[in-house]
């Protein structure tokens, strides 16, 4: 008795949690009766199904990430570039999804997204530059892949997000010859600068040597004026004091004259006693 109990329990524990199940708030989920779409607008909450019957597939609706290899795209220079970057999208209609994606098979979901991205890339890479793909803005590359993607919730029941690329290199095979030149070319530049600087600095230092020789010139040119003036203002003083007395005048310059002469032990004169030289010495009495 009482097993059969247990077992009824068992019986509908079981049925029980084969006929309920749970979305998420980040999730959408399928019901399959048979093995075919019966029911997808299962929002968020609790819902059942038939026991053995139905069952429920679940997907996420948060942004999902495709992380794509590093592609070799061409540039209309006929120069390759290596470009790696990666995609941020996210499931819009799950029932379009699951069929469009052989069952919500993801890894073929990433598949189609590359192939459609790269395409689109590879058009647009194609018109530019190398310069002008290096120097894109980052947002620039979402605005590119845009109208290529835009069929892509009627398609495939998905939505592109953002693309942004991560990295854009030179193959390894043309980076050295290119930074190569780049070296060359700051060398260049920076050479340039130094003789612009040299040539500078010769041109201060001349312009300076030449102020000097002027500055010197003219302040030798003032001392000699100053001194010249100041010879002629003594001249002035002195004839005028002189000439106030001529015979003091007479006597102080004998007198400088014989300090002059006998200040020194060594020289030696030979004058005759009555000379004019030695009139103040002869006339020292009468004086």
């Amino acid at each position: 008795m009482y097993a059969k109990i247990i077992v009824t329990l068992l019986v509908a524990v079981l049925l029980g949690s084969l006929s309920v199940f749970k979305v998420e708030q980040w999730e959408q989920a399928i019901v399959f009766r048979f093995k075919e779409v019966h029911r997808t607008d299962n929002k968020p909450g609790l819902h059942f199904m038939v026991p053995l019957v139905d069952t429920a597939q679940k997907f996420s609706t948060q942004l999902l990430n495709v992380d794509q290899d590093p592609q070799r795209f061409i540039t209309v220079e006929k120069k390759d570039v290596i470009v790696d970057y990666y995609a941020k999208w996210k499931i819009t209609d799950v029932k379009k999804f699951y069929t469009a994606t052989r069952g919500g098979d993801f890894n073929y979901a990433n598949t189609l997204l590359g192939q459609r991205i790269n395409t689109a890339l590879r058009d647009e890479f194609g018109k530019r530059t190398v310069q002008e793909v290096v120097a894109s803005e980052r947002g620039e590359i979402y605005d590119i892949v845009k109208p290529e993607t835009s069929q892509f919730p009627e398609e495939l029941g998905i939505t592109i997000k953002d693309v942004q690329t991560k990295r854009i290199d030179l193959p390894e095979e043309v980076s050295s010859s290119v930074y190569d030149r780049m070296r060359a070319e700051r060398l260049r530049v920076a050479k340039d600068f130094r003789a612009r600087g040299e040539e500078a600095a010769e041109r201060i230092e001349a312009k300076a040597d030449r102020d000097r020789e002027v500055i010197l010139a003219e302040a030798y040119r003032d001392a000699e004026t100053i001194r010249g003036e100041g010879d002629a203002q003594a001249t002035e003083i002195y004839a005028a004091a002189f000439g106030r007395n001529e015979e003091f005048y007479s006597m102080y310059r004998s007198l400088n004259a014989y300090k002059n002469v006998f200040g020194k032990g060594s020289d030696i004169l030979l004058l005759k006693p009555e000379s004019e030289f030695f009139k103040y010495f002869n006339n020292s009495k009468k004086k």
